[in-house]
């Protein structure tokens, strides 16, 4: 949009003068609120300081009393009718992650480095974060040259130091200018002190610096924060990151590609016709269709990539290297998924930009090339298209360990080999196999706690369809847990990624012509929604029949067999569903069975009588 401001991220050293440089070019530029200074002034006055222009920018009580910035603060500005957005992030190391998220947010970085102390480690520390998270364009600003006698050769050859750092690392130089933020030279006004110096001031160089492309203008991304139940009304809410929604658009839902027409656009305020770009909205849809957090909405003939095996640049910050196989939650947009590393093809030192030659662990303050291979299949663009889906966090245990952009190597290659992939029609029909079995396939999905007597009845009845002439098999979850699941956990990312699994395996027995008779705990109602979706989705609709077997928890634990809730009480077992776990009973089952009060026999019969009309030919 025409009015958005231009976001500049402020990188640099600590000490180097960041905070400082913005407080004096609001001073200068006449931009501070009535009175502001004075205030300032005042305070420092009687807190026994001298006063600083850096305390303009400091937006924490703490960093007034520790003097150094510990958060990123945003500052608006504006400047012969342009309109800007300065992100200070800090210098310290130890606020590295803080860094990450300014410039995440940015069009351009200004650096800023220390006429007297010249390029530091972080120096060359953020100018690779820069590239890493998908700037291209910076700034140089050579400052405090007061302390050096304004001497044209220091600058001169730290203004060649940092060219070169750029050009290494891939990176647009819009400018090198001298300056003292201190002081005031050459930040809106000129110094007699720098004659030797043309160039533009600080105010005039970012007058320069553009908007990266609108996001108007780019394919709908819409990443899906939550799913709201009015009544009968289902309203999907998110942010949309790019491009722009109308009331009657055909939409596609990823990972699923599931489509449907939006019916309405609700707002807090008031309905609307269309929304855009960081619009935070509502949306109903004309039909039916799964969606759930971390859903994806785009326009079909735009719409994002879908991959399970990524190729991703990436710094890490964890307390433990990174390693080969070792799993981790990676979260892009709201999308949170188990993942591996699968290879290292690279890994580079941040502060010295040399390889290191390791392929096998990820030291922090390295930045790697790699591979990443999701439990379940991921959305995203590559970062120099849409920035808001090309970069991601990997979070190790409970701590974001890395930050990272999805790169191009192997993606295009991917792609193209997903344009030539086509589902194979089987040659035997439908109708074919309903006239040889003479009854649909179907899905019986058992739901309920450990002990309810999900596996008892199912194997029950599978004995009962088998003695009828149906073709039936159970899907028992230790079984795949064995083997189909071996490499998954009980982590919630893990079970949703099993629970999909055995929706898509149920479908082909399905397909098949079987009864497929699904036995899982399966707790929480958006996998148990996304298995009802799995099975209606393509050609052939196919009758699934969820049957809640409900049992006291009381009644569950004195069954135990394996002693399972004797362990999870005991703190043996972790995340243990209906202890330590939730479990989120179905809301609306085509089947309730209560095991406390009824026996197998009453409970198979009660099945086959809600089955039977279903899926006889």
């Amino acid at each position: 949009m025409a009015d958005d401001p231009v976001r500049l991220v402020l990188i640099g050293h600590v000490d180097h003068g960041k905070s400082t440089l913005i407080g004096r070019l609001f001073h200068d530029a006449d931009a501070l609120p009535a009175g502001k200074y004075d205030q300032l002034v005042a305070a420092a006055a009687r807190r026994g300081v001298p006063f600083e222009f850096a305390n303009l920018m400091d937006a924490l009580q703490a960093e007034r009393d520790q003097n150094v910035t510990i958060d990123t603060a945003q500052i608006w500005f504006q400047s012969a009718g342009r309109r800007y957005v300065f992100i200070d992030a800090p210098g310290h190391k130890e606020f590295i992650r803080n860094m990450v998220t300014g410039a995440a947010q940015a069009d351009a970085a200004v650096l800023l480095v220390d006429a007297a102390e010249g390029v530091q480690e972080q120096t060359r520390r953020h100018i690779s974060l820069v590239k890493l998270i998908g700037l291209d364009r910076v700034l140089v600003t050579i400052n405090k040259m007061d302390l050096i006698g304004h001497r044209r050769d220091r600058f001169e050859t730290i203004a060649a130091e940092c060219r070169a750092l750029l050009s290494a690392a891939g990176l647009a130089l819009s400018g090198v200018l001298p300056i003292s933020a201190r002081i005031g030279e050459n930040v809106v006004t000129r110094s007699p002190a720098l004659s030797w110096y043309d160039g533009p001031t600080f105010l005039e160089a970012i007058g320069t610096i553009h908007r990266a492309r609108a996001q108007a203008g780019r394919p709908l991304r819409l990443p899906v924060q939550d799913v709201y139940r009015f009544d009968h009304r289902r309203v999907i809410a998110g942010r949309i990151e790019a491009g722009t929604l109308r009331a009657g658009d055909t939409i596609v839902v990823l990972p699923g590609g599931r489509e449907a027409v939006v019916k309405t656009i609700e707002r807090w305020s008031a309905p609307a016709t269309a929304a855009g770009p960081g619009e935070s909205i509502g949306l109903t849809l004309a039909e039916q269709v799964f969606v759930d957090r971390g859903d994806v909405i785009c326009h079909a003939e735009r719409a994002a990539r879908v991959r399970s095996s990524l190729h991703a640049r990436l710094f890490w910050l964890g307390r433990t290297p990174l390693a080969l196989g070792r799993s981790y939650s990676l979260r892009l947009a709201t999308q949170d998924v188990a993942c591996e590393v699968t290879s290292i093809d690279r890994v580079v030192d941040a502060a010295s930009l040399v390889e290191t030659g390791r392929k096998d662990v990820v030291s922090a303050n390295d930045v790697a090339d790699l591979v990443i291979h999701t439990r379940q299949p991921i959305v995203f663009d590559r970062v120099d298209e849409l920035p808001a889906l090309g970069r991601f966090v990997l979070v190790d245990g409970q701590d974001v360990a890395g930050g990272g952009i999805i790169i191009t190597p192997g993606d295009e290659v991917e792609a193209a080999a997903d344009r030539h992939l086509t589902r194979t029609v089987s040659g035997v029909t439908q109708e074919d196999r309903q006239q040889r079995y003479r009854h649909r396939g179907a899905v019986v999905w058992l739901t309920g706690l450990s002990g309810s007597g999900k596996s008892t009845i199912a194997t029950a009845l599978e004995r009962e369809l088998f003695d009828r002439g149906l073709h039936a098999f159970v899907l028992d979850g230790d079984n795949i847990r064995f083997g189909l699941s071996a490499d998954l956990g009980f982590s919630a990312a893990d079970r949703a990624e099993n629970i999909r699994r055995v929706a898509e395996t149920a479908k082909l027995f399905a397909e098949a012509g079987f009864i497929a008779i699904t036995a899982f705990i399966s707790p929480y109602r958006s996998d148990r929604a996304r298995a009802r979706q799995v099975l209606q989705e393509g050609n052939l609709a196919i009758p699934f029949s969820e049957v809640y077997v409900d049992a006291p928890l009381s009644v569950c634990e004195s069954r135990d067999p394996k002693q399972l809730y004797a362990k999870a009480r005991a703190g043996t077992i972790k995340e243990f569903t209906g202890i330590s776990a939730p479990y989120e009973s179905p809301e609306a089952p085509e089947l309730v069975l209560y095991t406390d009060r009824s026996s197998v026999q009453e409970e198979v019969a009660a099945i086959l009588d809600h089955l039977l009309g279903r899926i006889r030919t």
